[in-house]
């Protein structure tokens, strides 16, 4: 049997899955327990002590704004990142369920499943991936494959695993903000990588922030990096290939091999052609970093169906993933991975992408039409059209305050439109002249309603400046 170096004494991880030269070590987290008195108002009841995490926790940016948009039903919310309604695949589900019930012999199905997932299913999923990256072969990620409630799940046992209160992880600018939560919520920090407004890595810039943390003596505490790299939330932008590649080489020169997390969850979303560059997985400037690819099959299919997934290359990092998620749901539910099972047998997966694809691209081709017509870009504000996803980066003239907080926020909800604050998509030194604005929800026509409300608000708003 053998152990990696750096394993947690004690914890038994072998995996004969794996040899023993998939990656480096890994600097796992230590779990500290500690507990914190809240102060009360109410003497005569006892205070409940909370452990850190839970003083920490705090709800989610975007119950916030749910909650305003639940408040006033006349409000059009560019915010939520929700899937379309009118794209969902009820037929393929109802026919999944069918022939479900059909199977011969017990239900297995309606029972508990295992925690890293269904074998036939991370066996499917190991062949689309093999699709998308054709010098992979399926057969060697079946069980580096690992079945999550949502590609949320991966990512927060991710940097569960690897973070103490205080570490650092290198993040894409701007940033998927419920990861920036996530990371807040254990108390690791987020620290910017170097990207310019047109999403290009800036590798003198980064150059220098290595160098920087090597002369703090903050580089021992950076444990992992993360990046969204294709149709982004928020951006809509793609990492290039050479950029990709770029930040794998400098990290190596500067010692930095630590953990790389590459989210996918948007690939399968382009409008008309995928996004050539490959992914971490099959990059040679990647070789030696452990890595978490993560997708999801609720994304560009059915939000409700909550089945994401993750394929990890270190044996000790997936072996403590699934020590981390096992007490938690002993396996994300085995029903819903069924579901998913059947309809990727039967081809509906495939068969109901371009469908959604060509509802996001009229969508999105609408509210970026819209914003045209009604004059932003003449009010100084810029924006590029994406070319997959769901989401528009709006970049506001100098003096305007987009802030949750601001009165241009403000004036927007009481003309009726909702969008989420750039500022909440920065790891740090945040900027509040961005507005990430989603085409997922509304109508078309709803939406060139909402561009309408908020192209009147801006246009008050230059008058004033």
């Amino acid at each position: 049997m053998t152990l990696w170096p750096g394993a947690v004494p004690g914890l038994f991880l072998f995996n004969p899955r794996f040899p023993a030269t998939i990656g480096p070590s890994l600097r796992l987290r230590t779990v500290r327990p500690t507990t914190t008195m809240l102060p009360t108002t109410a003497p005569a009841r006892p205070a409940l002590p909370l452990s850190t995490l839970g003083v920490r926790a705090r709800q989610p940016a975007v119950a916030v704004l749910m909650r305003k948009a639940l408040e006033n039903p006349a409000l059009l919310s560019l915010a939520a990142g929700f899937t379309d309604n009118t794209t969902l695949p009820g037929a393929e589900f109802v026919a999944a369920a069918q022939a479900l019930a059909a199977r011969r012999g017990e239900p297995e199905y309606l029972n508990y499943g295992t925690t890293q997932g269904r074998p036939q299913l991370r066996r499917l999923l190991a062949q689309r991936l093999a699709h998308w990256e054709p010098t992979l072969a399926a057969a060697d990620y079946e069980g580096r494959c690992l079945v999550t409630t949502g590609s949320q799940q991966a990512l927060y046992l991710a940097v569960q695993s690897l973070c103490d209160p205080g570490d650092i992880v290198l993040v894409d600018r701007p940033s998927y903000f419920a990861f920036l939560e996530i990371l807040t919520s254990l108390g690791a920090r987020p620290k910017s990588l170097p990207f310019d407004e047109t999403g290009a890595l800036r590798i003198g810039e980064l150059h220098r922030l290595l160098d920087e943390l090597a002369r703090t003596g903050e580089i021992a505490r950076v444990k992992a990096v993360y990046f969204v790299s294709y149709f982004s939330n928020p951006s809509g932008r793609s990492l290039g290939e050479s950029d990709k590649a770029a930040l794998g080489r400098v990290l190596a020169e500067h010692g930095v091999i630590v953990p790389v997390i590459e989210d996918a969850a948007y690939r399968e979303l382009y409008f008309d052609t995928p996004h050539p560059a490959r992914c971490v997985l099959t990059l040679p400037e990647w070789a030696a970093f452990p890595k978490l690819y993560a997708l999801t099959l609720t994304k560009p299919f059915a939000t409700g169906g909550k089945v994401g997934y993750a394929f990890c290359t270190d044996a000790v990092w997936l072996e403590q993933l699934l020590a981390i998620k096992g007490p938690q749901d002993f396996g994300s539910a085995n029903y819903n991975q069924a579901l998913f099972e059947e309809i990727l047998l039967a081809g509906g997966f495939a068969d109901h992408l371009p469908k959604v694809r060509r509802g996001y691209a009229t969508k999105m081709r609408a509210l970026h039409g819209a914003l045209l017509a009604e004059g932003l870009r003449e009010l100084g504000w810029h924006w590029e059209e994406p070319a997959g996803g769901m989401y528009l980066w709006l970049c506001a003239p100098t003096g305007f305050d987009t802030g949750m907080d601001g009165e241009f926020c403000r004036a927007c909800v009481a003309a009726g439109v909702l969008y989420v604050p750039g500022e909440m998509c920065f790891g740090d030194r945040p900027a509040r002249h961005f507005i990430r604005a989603s085409c997922g929800v509304l109508s078309p026509d709803q939406l060139r309603e909402a561009a309408k409300r908020f192209v009147q608000v801006a246009r008050q708003f230059s008058l004033k400046k």
